[in-house]
């Protein structure tokens, strides 16, 4: 069993939010964590929210619980308030679940 989170963002500064990802990556890797997909989108046909969306992703972890402690880890925290805050205008979750390897 693993954990997958699938994302939708507003990115309006890529410049930035490559810092973000770079120094990011790192920090979710010792967690175990991957991104299994990742899409830059033009169109969003349907959206259950009023935020718009450029990018999709999925994130991979071994269980829910390993998510939730990098997401609160100090390092993920300084990284995201130093390269997220300024570069992402909304988040959307769009599922998380359990899934089958």
């Amino acid at each position: 069993m693993s954990f997958e989170k699938i994302m939708g963002l507003e990115v309006i500064n890529e410049e930035e939010y490559q810092q973000y990802r770079e120094h990011m990556m790192p920090i979710l890797h010792s967690f175990g964590g991957s991104f299994g997909f990742d899409f830059k989108v033009s169109e969003v046909l349907k959206s259950k929210t009023d935020s718009l969306i450029n990018r999709v992703f999925t994130l991979d972890f071994p269980s829910k619980e390993i998510m939730d402690n990098f997401f609160a880890s100090p390092d993920y925290l300084t990284v995201k308030n130093k390269h997220f805050i300024n570069s992402v205008k909304s988040v959307t979750i769009i599922s998380m679940h359990e899934k089958n390897i």
